[in-house]
């Protein structure tokens, strides 16, 4: 006689949930994150502003907005202003809040091709120290990582050393190429010949500070949409990047996309009407290939114009009346705006920030663009907000977008022991 054997059951499996004290925890760690953005991100916006006001501003309870900013003065991130105000001049008068840009900063570094920026940014998004660090000759048109990121943090420990008044929350870095911003790899930089960079790592192993990595096109967005003419606007921006490597970032309702393992806005190898050079790649009108700055460099040079590598020695000749500088600026300009048409007519955002040399520094040149783009679209195309520092600027956006979105993970000051970067000159490693 066989053996029965028991049928097997047709129940589900139970499903493991987190406990209720748990999930309810992480609830309200989310709400108390989003609830101090917000107001840390009004005091920016409006400071020195009235508690009352900023709980209008926010829609949160005046309890919650006093509990909040009580802890953001503890950060030292906000201070009290000196000056009362008085609701129409009757009644108790409020104590506004402020921003306290006394004392902390973020570092920035933004790694270009012949050279890395480094910077001192304070709250609002000011540059108060920049240096420029070059590349020298590259070898095999490939710049070693490891000098390279090494001369970063040695930049900022100077910058700091100059300033020993200020305190350093953490570290931005920002590059072109392909940035994976969760692991805080440069996973490719073709003009570099970078691979597989583990950036956050290395400027963490050689400062002691937290450290943020992104694309500098998206941290840009990020910038103007703190620090820029976009701030507060609301609606959805584009931003075009236009040097060396070209690429793009899109924001909207004041998130910035990404893409799977952070590959948006990768537009080198987009085709561009009436481009006529010849890419890497083997086709002919790439978008990078076509604007870069490189092809103008070479093409003045060719006209006799400069001899240098230098893009701002076109500009300067431009200045000075040369009529074949400044058609060359022209065109570029005019081939940017046939580029920004392209991506107004895929996303359509409400504003296009264009970063672009000739666009920034001639009003010809941002006509130019803004008539390539067409009537109906031209007012919403706008030069950066950071024509003197946009470098600087993209390197420290990465690292105070992360302290906007969660103020509450800033190192605080009131313990006495805030963050101060390591001196150590130690090898930055394998990368």
């Amino acid at each position: 006689m066989p053996l029965s054997m028991p049928s097997p059951s047709l129940a589900p499996s139970p499903v493991l949930t987190p406990p209720p004290s748990l999930t309810h925890r992480a609830v309200d760690s989310d709400r108390r994150r989003t609830s101090a953005s917000a107001i840390l991100r009004s005091v920016l916006a409006h400071g020195p502003v009235a508690r009352s006001t900023i709980a209008r501003l926010t829609g949160l309870s005046p309890a919650s907005v006093t509990d909040h900013c009580n802890r953001l003065t503890a950060l030292g991130l906000i201070q009290e202003a000196a000056t009362l105000r008085r609701s129409n001049g009757v009644g108790r008068p409020h104590v506004p809040v402020d921003l306290d840009d006394s004392r902390f900063v973020v570092g920035g570094v933004h790694v270009a091709v012949p050279y890395t920026t480094v910077a001192l940014l304070d709250l609002r998004g000011r540059v108060v120290a920049e240096r420029r660090l070059n590349h020298g000759e590259m070898e095999r048109k490939r710049v070693k990582e490891g000098d390279v990121l090494a001369n970063a943090a040695a930049g900022l420990r100077a910058l700091l050393a100059d300033d020993p008044g200020r305190v350093p929350l953490g570290v931005g870095v920002a590059t072109g190429g392909w940035v994976d911003r969760d692991s805080g790899t440069i996973v490719e930089h073709p003009l570099l010949g970078w691979r597989d960079v583990r950036a956050r790592e290395v400027i963490h192993a050689l400062t002691g500070l937290p450290v943020h990595v992104d694309g500098h096109a998206r941290a840009l967005v990020n910038g103007e949409r703190l620090f820029g003419r976009t701030a507060g606007a609301g609606g959805s921006v584009l931003h075009l990047f236009v040097g060396n490597v070209v690429d793009a970032a899109f924001a909207t309702h004041d998130e910035v996309h990404h893409g799977p393992r952070s590959q948006s806005g990768a537009i080198a190898h987009l085709p561009l009407a009436g481009g006529t050079e010849r890419c890497d790649c083997g086709r002919t009108g790439c978008l990078q290939a076509e604007l870069s700055e490189r092809t103008l460099c070479r093409r003045a040079r060719e006209a006799g114009i400069i001899r240098t590598s230098d893009p701002m020695h076109i500009l300067a000749a431009a200045a000075d009346g040369d009529s074949v500088a400044v058609r060359l600026l022209l065109h570029r300009a005019r081939m940017v705006g046939r580029a920004a048409g392209l991506l107004l007519d895929v996303l359509n955002p409400d504003t296009v920030v264009v970063t672009e040399m000739g666009a920034v520094h001639r009003e010809d040149c941002l006509a130019a663009l803004r008539e390539e783009v067409g009537p109906d679209r031209a007012a919403a195309v706008v030069p950066t907000s950071f024509p003197d520092s946009v470098l600087a600027v993209a390197g420290g956006s990465v690292a105070l977008d992360v302290l906007y979105r969660d103020p509450l993970s800033a190192p605080s000051s009131a313990a006495s022991s805030a963050p101060s970067i390591r001196s150590s000159t130690a090898s930055p490693g394998t990368i």
